[in-house]
């Protein structure tokens, strides 16, 4: 299962009953489709499975895709790199940087791979470029697109569009799902069915995170939500993931907290700013600011308890070197050092919570990754604010548009 346990007071429930009854209603009124993808991505298991269950020469998949369309996916593929049913390879292209995007393209055969065009709205400017990049490097003709690419986007989108006219299959990500919120659609669902990896088992969990919200009425996410956002000198929110592999979920993270939470309101600017670290890693840098730097922090350690493979540290003794770590697994050693930093913090009155993980497969990622959005939409409705627009983001657009009209 998944634990999260809180090392600050609570509130009462009673004082943000009301919290939770808004974020039913947002549920019951069907207009967040996030919360309903546990159910409606179900059909896309088999949709996925049916397209690609008979493309065994297809040994390559690639996803191209910016922000919400890539960050879940990258998180996935991190995560569960070595659980994949299959021999295919996931690659995500996720900047208009040349280096990486030309790494990719120069070490595939183009008739061993399939490329996932992704863009809910259609439009986003470097998924369109990258796909133009793509055709013009392997010299294909239109009539071709359709054996190397599938798009991912939104019904009667300019993509949409674009693949009628050029017969490529499209799959569809709900009109009412946010781009940040939507690892649990066709965005994370396709990919992940075509790599060989358990989807069903994905969202099993996220619905059990569903289940203790929404049924069993558990209150760690409202009241972590609350003590964060309200909290008097702490507008920061430190992810401390103890594993390397966090390194993908931590980008998810990011971008789901920033872009949700920070907005204008009027003339007042609302956030919760997160940031995200690795350690032990970065126990050697950042943790020195959190332990005697200003106290505007609030941080959140996530660790494994159990990992596969995970070596034991020689009983090898020297003179002069330290040996209290003999005989242990190197995972233990990991958790040890988060559990130490974690209750450091706490000395210093720092407001802290652990989530712990019992095991790495899909269930407990899709339980994790469902109580980060509820989390996320929690916090929206604390503030006061519209957790699912990006306004600030859409102003950028516009004037790089610009720009490159005016050349």
């Amino acid at each position: 299962m998944l634990k999260n346990t809180l090392f600050f007071k609570t509130t009462k429930f009673e004082n943000i009953r009301s919290y939770a009854n808004r974020i039913n209603d947002e549920f019951e009124s069907g207009d967040i489709g996030y919360y309903h993808l546990i159910d409606t991505s179900l059909k896309l298991i088999d949709e996925s499975k049916e397209f690609i269950k008979d493309k065994e020469y297809i040994k390559n998949i690639i996803l191209v895709g910016m922000g919400g369309s890539s960050c879940g996916v990258k998180a996935l593929k991190d995560l569960l790199f070595n659980q994949s049913t299959s021999l295919k390879n996931l690659y995500i292209i996720d900047n208009t940087s040349s280096s990486i995007l030309m790494e990719i393209l120069e070490c595939i055969d183009i008739k061993e791979s399939l490329f996932l065009i992704t863009s809910k709205t259609g439009n986003t400017i470097e998924v369109i470029s990258i796909f133009k990049i793509i055709i013009g490097y392997f010299n294909l003709k239109l009539n071709e697109l359709q054996d190397y690419f599938i798009f991912i986007t939104d019904k009667d989108s300019n993509l949409h569009k674009q693949a009628k006219d050029l017969n490529i299959k499209t799959f569809f990500i709900p009109n009412n799902v946010g781009g940040r919120f939507s690892i649990l659609s066709a965005v994370g669902i396709v990919p992940f069915c075509f790599c060989g990896y358990d989807a069903k088992d994905l969202l099993n969990g996220a619905r059990a995170c569903f289940e203790d919200f929404f049924i069993h009425k558990k209150d760690e996410i409202l009241q972590k939500a609350y003590h964060y956002c309200t909290h008097k000198n702490a507008n920061i929110n430190v992810l401390f993931s103890y594993n390397d592999i966090f390194r993908g979920f931590n980008e998810w993270y990011i971008q789901l907290i920033a872009e949700s939470l920070g907005k204008k309101q009027g003339y007042k600017r609302i956030g919760l700013t997160p940031i995200a670290l690795i350690g032990a890693r970065d126990q050697h840098s950042f943790l020195q600011l959190i332990m005697d730097g200003p106290k505007n922090k609030t941080i959140t350690f996530l660790k494994i308890k159990n990992l596969k493979n995970s070596p034991i540290i020689p009983d090898i003794n020297f003179k002069f070197l330290d040996s209290s770590s003999n005989n242990i697994k190197l995972q233990e050693l990991l958790n040890a050092q988060c559990d130490a930093t974690m209750h450091a913090l706490i000395s210093e009155n720092l407001s802290v919570d652990l989530i712990e993980i019992e095991y790495l497969d899909p269930w407990h990622i899709g339980y994790l990754m469902y109580y980060y959005e509820l989390f996320t939409s929690a916090c929206g409705i604390m503030l006061g604010i519209n957790t699912y627009d990006q306004p600030g983001v859409e102003v950028g657009k516009l004037i790089l548009k610009n720009i490159l009209n005016s050349r």
